[in-house]
């Protein structure tokens, strides 16, 4: 039968082939496959002596990676193509032969837990709301599975939408804070999509990539690129368009030791924002008296905070944290700035 749900507002979060999507006619501009990946966890009865990950051939790419359980084994091949072969049902006997195809052995695999297909189609939608809908993870933007970044997006896309519709809801903020989820999200997205189009660039076999493979390799080598591309891929270095009064503003907030013994991520448990006094003599009491912000007053173990994207800095007098644990404002001093966070934020 047919069930009917009102709701003052609804979450797509449905996957890469979103009914709710296609439903409203949104959009999903981007990039097609270039390459068909299969994927298996199977048993091997001549495994590889060491783990083999992204070993490149001349058509294409395999990789043979353990699990703890003995004689269990992950699978994943990797061929261009020019065509989606996305709905074509996958098995175990065409996985079989595109994997002896590269690497010119099965490994002797057999007994198969699951078989699936993927490839590098890239896209994303052009606005996360759209009135009272929004889109969440997969139905938003869809990559090549490079580093899991798919899992990290789309979780993080969650908690950006998550508190702020319970504060629209709960009656604490205007509904325009809503919009600022596409502000945020999208171009996060947007670089994920660009570096895994590159790391599937990296992966095809020729000369012409076999340079450019050299000359990355070479690149990684140096401290600050490697970094770089770590905080990328981790997305540990995402910094929203909040304000610049301060280099922490936007970022995640580190997880600090204070000298109460707690760490500043506990004071995230309870999803709601947190005005963290880090200088006894920040008049900040009547800022967070009868609201929703918990007050903390702790000082920091160390003077010196390491931020990943931005390395270390003086720990600052205070703290706004959002309940996403973004850093709405920080400074030395009870400024216009902070009163502005705590009123487009809280």
């Amino acid at each position: 039968g047919t069930q009917t749900l009102r709701g003052d507002y609804l979450v797509a979060a449905d996957g890469g082939r979103s009914s709710v999507r296609k439903l409203l006619g949104i959009g999903f501009p981007g990039t097609d496959a270039t390459v068909s990946a299969m994927i298996a966890d199977v048993k091997l009865d001549d495994p590889p002596d060491h783990p083999m990950f992204g070993e490149r051939r001349g058509n294409g790419n395999f990789a043979v990676l353990p699990f703890f359980e003995p004689g269990m084994h992950r699978v994943i091949t990797t061929r261009p193509t020019d065509a989606n072969d996305r709905k074509k049902p996958a098995t175990f006997a065409e996985l079989r032969e595109t994997f002896t195809a590269i690497a010119g052995t099965d490994y002797r695999m057999h007994s198969p837990t699951w078989v699936s297909r993927f490839n590098d189609a890239a896209r994303l939608v052009e606005r996360y709301r759209h009135g009272r809908v929004f889109l969440a993870g997969d139905a938003a933007h869809i990559h090549y599975p490079a580093g899991g970044q798919g899992l990290n997006t789309g979780v993080q896309d969650a908690v950006n939408l998550g508190w702020k519709l319970a504060a629209v809801l709960n009656g604490h903020s205007d509904d325009a804070l809503l919009d600022t989820y596409h502000a945020e999200r999208h171009p996060v997205a947007e670089r994920v999509l660009n570096n895994t189009r590159a790391q599937t660039t990296l992966g095809r076999p020729g000369p012409h990539v076999d340079a450019l493979r050299d000359i990355v390799t070479d690149l990684v080598t140096i401290p600050e690129v490697n970094d770089r591309l770590g905080h990328m891929i981790t997305a540990l270095d995402i910094r929203y368009a909040i304000g610049d009064a301060h280099p922490l503003i936007g970022r995640r907030v580190p997880d600090a030791d204070l000298d109460d013994g707690t760490r500043v991520f506990t004071h995230l448990r309870a999803a709601r924002p947190v005005l963290l006094a880090l200088r006894g003599d920040l008049p900040v009491d009547n800022l967070a008296e009868g609201t929703r912000i918990d007050l903390v007053r702790a000082q920091p173990v160390h003077d010196r905070w390491g931020v990943p994207g931005l390395g270390a800095i003086d720990a600052p007098a205070g703290v706004l944290i959002r309940p996403d644990g973004h850093v709405a404002w920080a400074g030395e001093t009870v400024d216009a700035e902070l009163k502005e966070a705590l009123e487009t934020w809280c």
